[in-house]
C-alpha cells in the first residue's frame, strides 16, 4: 500500500519565501562591509576598535537581557550585529570608547528588547540610540576627526588631538569640499556615512538580493534631491557649494539613512503607498531640517525617526481595503 500524503488546509493568503531573518540580516551585514572599510580606511584603527565595541556591546546586550528575563536568546539571527554595526557607522571617529558600550544597551535593551524584540521595536534601535547620545553628549558626538586615508595610527596617542580639527560638509562656516571627496569618503563625518561610493555597492547588493526594493530609498533621496534644488536653484557648481543639491545629497548621512535605516523592516509601513509616502516624508523633513535648523545641520537620524512615529497612521490610510468589505454606517 502506497503512502498516503496528508495535506493541511489553512486560510489564505499562501505565501512560500526561503528569507529567513538570519538570511536577511547576513545579507545587510555583507552590505554594509563596504560603508565599514572606508570607514576604517579613512578613519584608521580608531574606526576599528570602535565598530568592534559596538558590535560587541550589541550581541552581550541582547543576551544579557534575554538571559535574565528568561527568553529565548536570539542572539545567532544576526540583528544585534546589524544594530553594532549601524550605531558604530552613525558615531564620529573620535568617540571616546566607551559610548558604543552605553549607545548599544540604549539600542538593544531600550529601544528593542523592552518593546518585544526584533519587528516589534518602532522605531530604528540604532537612530534611537545616536539621537539619545547626541542630545546627552554633543560636544562628544560633533568632534570631527579629520580623514587621514592609510594612516592606521591616526588620533591614536599623543597625536590624538590635532586630528580632530575640521568641520563636515554641513557645519555653518565649513569650508567647500569637491564633489569628488563627498563621493569616496574623504571628509570629516561619522564613521559609515562619509563613503557614497561604498554605500552605494552595499545599497546595490540589497537590491540584487531583494532584501529592500525602490520604494523608500528613492523616495527618500528624490524628494530630498528636488526640493534642494528647488531651494537653492542650482543643481551642483563648485562655487556655490553647500547651496547645491548634489552637495547636500553627499553630505553627512543621508545615504547611509535612505538605503540602510528608513528601510528597517519594523518600523517602515508595509504597504507600497505607505512606502512611498513615508520615503518622501524622510526626505522633506531632512530639506526642513537641514534647511531651517542650524543646530541640527545633519538632522537625518530625527527626519527618520519622526517618520517612525508616523508610520502606523500611514499605514492606515493607505492600507487596501478587502476584497467585498462593506463599509459600516453608524
Amino acid at each position: 500500500m502506497g503512502m498516503q500524503r496528508k495535506y493541511f488546509v489553512a486560510s489564505s493568503p499562501h505565501l512560500r519565501d526561503d528569507a529567513s531573518t538570519g538570511r536577511i540580516m547576513r545579507d545587510v551585514c555583507v552590505a554594509l562591509i563596504p560603508a565599514g572599510l572606508a570607514g576604517i580606511w579613512f578613519f584608521g584603527l580608531r574606526a576599528v576598535i570602535l565598530i568592534a565595541l559596538s558590535v560587541l556591546s550589541a550581541v552581550v546586550a541582547e543576551w544579557a537581557y534575554q538571559k535574565i528575563t528568561h527568553q529565548p536568546v536570539t542572539v545567532s539571527d544576526g540583528s544585534a550585529v546589524v544594530t553594532g554595526l549601524l550605531l558604530a557607522y552613525n558615531l564620529p571617529a573620535s568617540a571616546p570608547q566607551w559610548m558604543p558600550v552605553v549607545g548599544a544597551a540604549v539600542a538593544i535593551v531600550l529601544v528593542k528588547q523592552m518593546f518585544g524584540g526584533i519587528g516589534k521595536n518602532f522605531m530604528n534601535p540604532a537612530l534611537a540610540a545616536r539621537a539619545i547620545l547626541a542630545a546627552s553628549w554633543a560636544g562628544l558626538m560633533t568632534a570631527w576627526v579629520a580623514p587621514q586615508g592609510g594612516n592606521w595610527l591616526a588620533g591614536l596617542g599623543a597625536d590624538s588631538v590635532d586630528v580632530i580639527s575640521r568641520a563636515t560638509p554641513l557645519a555653518a562656516g565649513a569650508a567647500g569640499y569637491g564633489l569628488w571627496d563627498l563621493f569616496i569618503g574623504n571628509v570629516p563625518g561619522c564613521i559609515g556615512e562619509t563613503s557614497k561610493l561604498a554605500l552605494l555597492a552595499g545599497g546595490a547588493y540589497l537590491f540584487i538580493r531583494r532584501v529592500i526594493n525602490w520604494r523608500i530609498p528613492v523616495c527618500f533621496v528624490g524628494t530630498a534631491l528636488v526640493l534642494f534644488w528647488l531651494h537653492t536653484g542650482s543643481l551642483y557648481s563648485a562655487d556655490a557649494g553647500a547651496q547645491s543639491a548634489l552637495y547636500q545629497l553627499l553630505s553627512g548621512g543621508l545615504l547611509l539613512g535612505a538605503l540602510f535605516m528608513a528601510t528597517d523592516y519594523a518600523p517602515a509601513p508595509v504597504t507600497p503607498w505607505g512606502q512611498i509616502i513615508f520615503g518622501a516624508g524622510c526626505g522633506a523633513l531632512l530639506f526642513v531640517l537641514r534647511t531651517y535648523n542650524s543646530r541640527l545641520p545633519e538632522a537625518c537620524s530625527f527626519a527618520i525617526l519622526l517618520m517612525n512615529v508616523a508610520s502606523p497612521l500611514i499605514e492606515r490610510f493607505t492600507r487596501p481595503r478587502a476584497f467585498g468589505e462593506v463599509k459600516r454606517h453608524a
